[in-house]
C-alpha cells in the first residue's frame, strides 16, 4: 500500500506540475475581452487585477446588478450604459446574472451555457501560464451527440460521446470509457462546455499522459414514470438515473462505440451532485467499475459509518484494494468547510487502510478550476 501511494503521488506531482511549469506568459497590462463573449462584442473584459468590468445598455431601468458571486450596483452614465467592475476573480470559469430592475437575466453580450437550473452567462478568467484546458496544435478528438429511448423513464434520452483523435481511422481499436457526470442544475453540456473535458482529453493524449478513451457525459436526472423517487438521501437519492446507467447507458455505449466492455476498462466520476452519484454507482457496482472518482462529491455519510457504508464494501479493506484500481477524491481548499464530509470521508479511508488518491485544489472553491484539475488528474490515473 506504501509502494502504491508513493507512485500515486509521483504521478499526481508529474501531472500538476506539467501544467503549472509552462513558459510563463507575458503578464497582460490592459483590459481584454472576455474569451466568452458573443462574437464582436468587447465587454465584458478581464482587468490585469482580473477582475471583471461589466456595461449593459438599458436606459430605461431604474436599477442594475452585477450578479458575480455577489452582487455589484452599476451605475449609468449619460447615454445609458450601466457599468461597474467586479473584485478580482478566481481564474476559470464562473457563471453570471445581470439583474434589471430586480428581474434577474442573462447577460446578451454573453454566450449562454445552461447551469444554475437556467440559461446563464459565463465568462472564462485566464490562468496565467496554464494551458492544460487549451486548444493546443495536437490532434483533436470529436463529441458526438448520441441519442437512446429508454425504457425505463419511457422518454428519449441524449449524451455526449467524446472520441479522441483517430477513432474514425483507425476502425479495429477498441477503447475503455469514462462516464463523467455533471454537477446540480447543469446537464450533459456542462463538462464540454464549462469544463473542457474535450481539451483536457486531447492534451493528455498527445502528451501520452492518458490513455485514450471514450467519455460519456449523460444527462444526471431520470424519473421512472410508474414510480416517486424515495430514500433516505432525500434529493441526493438518484434510484432511477443508477438503473438507467447500468441497464441502458453502458449497454447502448457498448454496442455503439467500440469499447472494452468490462470493468477493468470501464470507469465513472463526476463533480459535485455527479461526483455523489459515481461513488454511490461505481461502489454498488463494482462488477461494472474498476475506477472511481469523487470531485467535491461522494462519501455523504458519517465517519463512523464506513464499514457498513455502500453495502458494506469497505469492510474488508484489503479485498477492496485489489478489487478497485482507483478510488479518487478531491476536494478546493477553499469549500473545505463547506464539504466537510468529503475531508471526513477520506480521513475515515485512511484510517481504515483503503487505497484512495485525495487531492485539494489550491485556492479554489466549490467551481470549474477545481474540476477541471481534478479531471486532469483521475483522466491521467485511470486504464493504466
Amino acid at each position: 500500500m506504501k509502494l502504491k501511494s508513493i507512485l500515486y503521488t509521483t504521478l499526481i506531482a508529474s501531472l500538476i506540475t506539467g501544467c503549472a511549469q509552462k513558459p510563463k506568459e507575458k503578464e497582460a497590462t490592459a483590459p481584454v475581452s472576455a474569451s466568452t463573449n458573443i462574437l464582436g462584442i468587447s465587454y465584458p473584459v478581464v482587468n490585469p487585477d482580473l477582475s471583471v468590468t461589466v456595461r449593459v445598455n438599458a436606459p430605461d431601468a431604474d436599477s442594475v446588478k452585477l450578479d458575480l458571486m455577489k452582487k455589484y450596483p452599476m451605475t449609468k452614465n449619460a447615454d445609458g450604459i450601466w457599468e461597474v467592475t467586479s473584485d478580482p476573480q478566481v481564474p476559470g470559469f464562473h457563471y453570471y446574472f445581470l439583474e434589471i430592475d430586480g428581474c434577474s437575466v442573462a447577460d446578451p453580450s454573453s454566450e449562454l451555457f445552461y447551469g444554475c437550473g437556467r440559461m446563464s452567462s459565463g465568462i472564462e478568467i485566464p490562468e496565467e501560464g496554464v494551458d492544460y484546458y487549451l486548444p493546443q496544435h495536437v490532434p483533436h478528438g470529436e463529441i458526438r451527440t448520441q441519442m437512446y429511448y429508454s425504457d425505463i423513464t419511457q422518454a428519449w434520452r441524449k449524451c455526449l460521446v467524446y472520441t479522441p483523435a483517430g477513432y474514425d481511422e483507425n476502425n479495429t481499436q477498441k477503447y475503455p470509457v469514462l462516464y463523467l457526470q455533471h454537477g446540480s442544475g447543469e446537464d450533459e453540456t456542462g463538462w464540454s462546455n464549462q469544463g473542457k473535458a474535450d481539451n483536457i482529453l486531447d492534451n493528455l493524449i498527445a502528451g501520452q499522459k492518458a490513455v485514450p478513451m471514450l467519455l460519456v457525459m449523460d444527462r444526471g436526472y431520470a424519473t421512472d414514470p410508474k414510480e416517486k423517487e424515495t430514500g433516505q438521501k432525500g434529493r441526493f437519492n438518484f434510484n432511477t438515473f443508477e438503473r438507467v446507467v447500468i441497464n441502458e447507458l453502458i449497454p447502448m455505449i457498448d454496442k455503439n462505440y467500440r469499447t472494452l466492455p468490462d470493468r477493468e476498462h470501464r470507469a465513472i466520476a463526476g463533480l459535485s451532485m455527479g461526483g455523489f452519484q459515481a461513488v454511490s454507482i461505481g461502489l454498488a457496482h463494482l462488477d461494472k467499475f474498476a475506477h472511481i472518482g469523487g470531485f467535491s462529491g461522494g462519501g455523504r455519510m458519517n465517519s463512523n459509518e464506513l464499514n457498513t457504508a455502500y453495502n458494506g464494501v469497505f469492510a474488508d479493506a484489503e479485498a477492496f484494494n485489489q478489487k478497485v484500481k482507483t478510488l479518487y477524491i478531491s476536494l478546493g481548499t477553499e469549500e473545505a468547510a463547506r464539504f466537510k464530509n468529503v475531508t471526513e470521508f477520506h480521513d475515515a479511508l485512511t484510517q481504515a487502510n483503503i487505497n484512495h488518491i485525495y487531492y485539494e485544489s489550491p485556492g479554489t472553491a466549490h467551481e470549474w478550476l477545481t474540476w477541471r484539475r481534478s479531471l486532469h488528474q483521475f483522466a491521467g490515473l485511470i486504464f493504466k
